[in-house]
C-alpha cells in the first residue's frame, strides 16, 4: 500500500512513520509539512492512502482534499477537533484524535485494505466541514501544480463557463472546476449577488448600472467591464445599492 504522509509537525510526521514501519505492506512514498506540497505530492506520487493532518497552515486537510480530489484514501487525522468528527463517521471515512495509539492506527490502516470510501463520501465530508466554516474567505484553485489563493474580497466577479467557472479579482482570471451554483452558495450573500444566470458580482466592484437596450440592463465594474443583468437581477442589485 502506497502511502503519503501530510502533517505541518515533524514530531507527528516522525511517529506515523514509526507506527507504519511496523507494517510490511506499507511503503511510504513521501512526506509533506504543509498542504500545498500534499497537493502536489498526490498528483505526482499517487499514493493509496494519505494521513492527512485537519489543522496545519496556508491550507487545510479539507482544503488539500478539494484541491487534490477523492482518489486515494484519506484518513483524517486531528489533535482536538470536535465539529467535523461526526461527519466522517456518518460519511464512513476514517480519523485518528491525536494523539492516537499503534493499536488505532493499525485498525485505520486494516479499514483502508478492507474498504476504500467513495469519492462522494469524501466530498461530503469536505461539504459539512466548509459548511461549518462559515462563508468563504478565500477561493482555492488549482492550475496545473501550481495553487491559487484567492482573497474572496478581492474578486471583483465569476462567469460560468459549464463545469467551471472563470474567477476575476485584481485584473486576473483564473478558471476553476466548479458549478457557479455551488461557488454561490459557498460566498456571503451580503457582498456578491446573482445577478444573471451566468454571472455572480462582488457589489463592492459596480460602479453604476446602466441600461444596454430598451428593457435591459447591465453593471459597469470599477474597472471597466460590463455584465449583462437579468430582471430579477436587477431588483437584487437595486435592493443591495440602495
Amino acid at each position: 500500500m502506497r502511502v503519503l504522509i501530510v502533517d505541518d509537525e515533524h514530531l507527528a510526521r516522525a511517529l506515523l512513520r514509526e507506527y507504519l514501519a511496523a507494517h510490511a505492506d506499507v511503503d511510504i512514498v513521501g512526506e509533506c509539512a504543509n498542504g500545498f506540497e500534499a497537493v502536489k505530492a498526490i498528483g505526482e506520487l499517487d499514493p493509496e492512502l494519505v494521513f492527512l493532518d485537519i489543522q496545519m497552515p496556508k491550507l487545510d486537510g479539507f482544503e488539500v482534499v478539494e484541491l487534490a480530489g477523492g482518489k486515494p484514501h484519506y484518513v483524517f487525522a486531528t489533535a482536538y477537533d470536535q465539529y467535523a468528527l461526526k461527519a466522517f463517521e456518518v460519511h464512513a471515512i476514517d480519523y485518528l484524535l491525536k494523539p492516537f495509539s499503534r493499536e488505532r492506527l493499525a485498525q485505520a490502516l486494516e479499514h483502508a485494505r478492507s474498504r476504500r470510501p467513495q469519492q462522494a463520501q469524501v466530498e461530503a465530508v469536505v461539504a459539512d466541514a466548509a459548511q461549518r466554516r462559515g462563508y468563504l474567505e478565500r477561493v482555492l484553485i488549482k492550475d496545473g501544480a501550481r495553487v491559487h489563493v484567492v482573497p474572496s474580497c478581492s474578486i471583483d466577479h465569476i462567469e460560468a463557463q459549464d463545469d467551471y467557472v472563470q474567477v476575476t479579482a485584481a485584473g486576473k482570471a483564473y478558471l476553476k472546476n466548479q458549478r457557479l451554483s455551488e461557488l454561490e452558495a459557498q460566498l456571503d450573500p451580503q457582498v456578491f449577488i446573482r445577478i444573471h444566470r451566468s454571472y455572480i458580482v462582488n457589489v463592492g466592484a459596480i460602479a453604476r448600472i446602466e441600461p444596454a437596450s430598451k428593457d435591459n440592463y447591465c453593471a459597469v465594474l470599477k474597472d471597466g467591464s460590463k455584465l449583462p443583468i437579468s430582471r430579477s437581477g436587477y431588483q437584487k442589485v437595486r435592493d443591495m445599492m440602495r
